[in-house]
């Protein structure tokens, strides 16, 4: 779907886009397909799409991937999807709230693959509950804004390393990143944008019931990000207790949370879990 053609069919509807639902549509087909790229889609694949607006997307993901469940929240986008892919058998349309959707806590995504250009005002939400699902897709390749990217990317002593690096890697190994010019979009984002492919890890780091032990613990060392790590987390868990889980570590008691990588973390949640 060529820029024109986008703008036909929205002057055509008389839609007006709307930036609170972070309505910028990818129409560069260049990008559209290094995303499908990274995605490493066959036929026997199935696919999570989660905002698709007028379909550029969802059209290359239909050509490669087995089945694709596209929800749209723009009851208007709904109308036009469907007419565009009428009689198309691989796709699934639902007209519901992204987020809400990947919330539902039955919802198994184990065998399917995020490929999405993400509403950027809930796009680390949406990734956060993916990835603590209990079945997570095995792979996410997500368009978002690059600042959120770089956090999703970051390790420790990193500027950009932080609660939602942590929660993501927990679950993902981040494996690439290519950035986005914003004449891609139309209309073009305020933001830099990039495209980030997320690998699910072949063996879980902690089991899943020491999960919430860890986000618990990770959004309370990075509570005040001046303070030494050690006096936020003895809000709950007892002195000694860490100050032992610390030495076993090799971690100085002075030592800030962006300073503790990811297997410290773990190994820390494993020390103070009950």
């Amino acid at each position: 779907m060529t820029l024109s053609e986008m703008r036909g069919i929205l002057d055509e509807r008389g839609i007006q886009l709307t930036k609170s639902l972070g309505q910028n549509f990818l129409h560069d087909g260049n990008q559209l397909r290094r995303i499908v790229a990274a995605a490493e889609l066959t036929q026997t694949d199935r696919v999570l799409e989660i905002g698709p607006g007028l379909g550029p997307l969802t059209e290359l993901l239909l050509a490669k991937a087995g089945e694709v469940l596209a929800i749209e929240k723009d009851e208007r986008l709904v109308a036009i999807l469907r007419e565009r892919f009428a009689g198309q058998p691989k796709l699934t349309l639902a007209h519901a709230d992204g987020l809400d959707r990947v919330r539902v806590e039955a919802s198994d995504w184990q065998g399917w693959k995020l490929v999405a250009n993400l509403p950027y005002s809930v796009a680390s939400p949406m990734l956060v509950e993916l990835a603590s699902n209990v079945h997570p897709p095995e792979r996410m390749v997500a368009t978002l804004q690059l600042e959120v990217a770089r956090r999703l990317m970051a390790k420790a002593d990193g500027e950009d390393y932080g609660i939602l690096s942590l929660l993501i890697q927990l679950s993902y190994e981040p494996s690439g990143l290519f950035k986005i010019p914003p004449g891609s979009f139309f209309p073009p984002p305020d933001v830099d944008s990039a495209c980030i492919t997320l690998v699910r890890r072949e063996r879980k780091l902690l089991p899943d019931a020491m999960r919430s032990t860890f986000v618990r613990l990770v959004k309370l060392a990075f509570s005040q990000r001046r303070k030494m790590m050690v006096k936020l987390l003895k809000q709950e868990w007892p002195a000694e207790r860490l100050d032992a889980a610390l030495t076993t570590l090799s971690l100085s008691p002075q030592v800030r949370a962006e300073a503790v990588s990811l297997d410290q973390f773990v190994a820390l949640t494993r020390c103070v879990h009950e």
